[in-house]
């Protein structure tokens, strides 16, 4: 499916000199790896190694999506990081990985952060225990948590050839579905690449998701849950929250979330964890050592493991209150995480800040979502 480019054509160059000099001229066949071998042999052949590697990174960067939904250049650009150990190729294919990842799944830019000192020893010396209870909290919270779907629209139909967003979803009412604004968009690209919905469109999609909350693995059939009326977004916080369809069962698990905006000391990082659905795949939880290492009212920022599809995510203390929405991810240089560098910043928006926009905006909502976390505070 063609598309505006991922990337200019000078970063197309600066990979081929780059996959050059890593030595991957005759590797061609281990760079396609994971690529459908129908779309391989779709591409014009060149009259040498690295006239041939230009073409292919060309046709790959005007590819949006193939059939299976997989992104071809994203495809090659892993496999030629795995196949070198020059650190110079390494972080040429990095930031390139970044730049397309983030166009192919529409998670927005953040704003960079600069790491304010933490170090190894503060990590390893505290006590990273908790109640044997724990497990069974995250067991209860994770019922609460979906794999959510949604196909694009265009002037009220359905577009065929392109293929349904992913991400995921979690319940902070009965049949209150909350996701991020971007994933209920189910558009690529960020800033002016990305396509604007209109509002019309905007529903039809919301309507026409889908949930599935029980998906534990590919083996095990369970029921979607339809989506519902957009309620309530806001592009800026990056959320949105969804109505699911009556006549369709749906957990009563429902999450307890934060009413002010978490607070982190500067020597006293707060451990997170994060359930999702990375890639669209079965649920996964990224556990405890995901630290929160800087916030404000607005925003919070962490340490984790996610990846597209993670979108609209819980990010839970360890006594599973949701405390922020994870929204995306963003590379950043000079940050060090347990003794070493680390490449990434994961960014989420304070559930708190959602709440009072809701207050503001949407008060009908507000007060149904105020209503059920009274009632499981109730519940003890």
């Amino acid at each position: 499916m063609s598309t505006t480019p991922y990337l200019p054509a000078e970063q197309i160059y600066e990979i081929a000199d780059a996959a050059m000099e890593a030595d991957l001229a005759d590797q061609r066949r281990l760079l396609f790896i994971g690529i459908t071998p129908q779309y391989r042999n779709f591409l014009p052949s060149a009259s040498g190694p690295y006239q041939q590697m230009l073409s292919d990174l060309s046709a790959m960067n005007q590819v949006e999506r193939l059939i299976d939904t997989s992104v071809p250049l994203q495809q090659w650009l892993e496999n030629a990081r795995r196949l070198t150990q020059a650190a110079t190729a390494i972080a040429v294919f990095d930031h390139a990985l970044d730049m397309v990842i983030r166009k192919a799944t529409g998670e927005p830019d953040v704003a960079p952060v600069v790491f304010t000192g933490e170090t190894k020893e503060e990590i390893i010396f505290r006590d990273d225990t908790v109640p044997f209870l724990f497990m069974r909290g995250g067991d209860r919270a994770g019922r609460a948590v979906a794999r959510i779907k949604v196909p694009p629209y265009q002037g009220g139909t359905p577009q065929p050839q392109a293929y349904p967003h992913a991400g995921t979803g979690w319940l902070i009412a009965p049949r209150l579905l909350v996701t991020n604004h971007h994933v209920v968009t189910a558009r690529s690209g960020t800033g002016a690449e990305r396509m604007a919905v209109d509002p019309a469109d905007l529903q039809l999609q919301a309507q026409n998701s889908t949930c599935r909350f029980d998906y534990l693995d590919d083996e095990s059939g369970t029921e979607e849950v339809s989506g519902g009326a957009l309620l309530a977004s806001d592009e800026e916080l990056d959320y949105a929250v969804l109505r699911l369809a009556d006549g369709r069962a749906s957990p009563e698990t429902v999450l307890r979330v934060a009413t002010e905006p978490l607070k982190v000391a500067k020597d006293q990082p707060v451990a997170v964890n994060v359930i999702q659905h990375p890639g669209g795949a079965p649920k996964r939880i990224a556990l405890r050592n995901n630290l929160v290492y800087e916030a404000d009212d607005r925003d919070l920022r962490y340490f984790t493991d996610t990846r597209a599809g993670s979108s609209g995510s819980p990010v839970l203390t360890d006594d599973w209150t949701v405390v922020a929405l994870h929204r995306g991810a963003r590379r950043v240089e000079d940050v060090r995480f347990q003794g070493k560098n680390t490449a990434f910043v994961n960014v989420g928006t304070q559930v708190s800040s959602v709440l009072r926009h809701l207050q503001q905006n949407s008060p009908v909502v507000h007060a149904e979502i105020t209503a059920a976390q009274a009632a499981l505070a109730a519940q003890g």
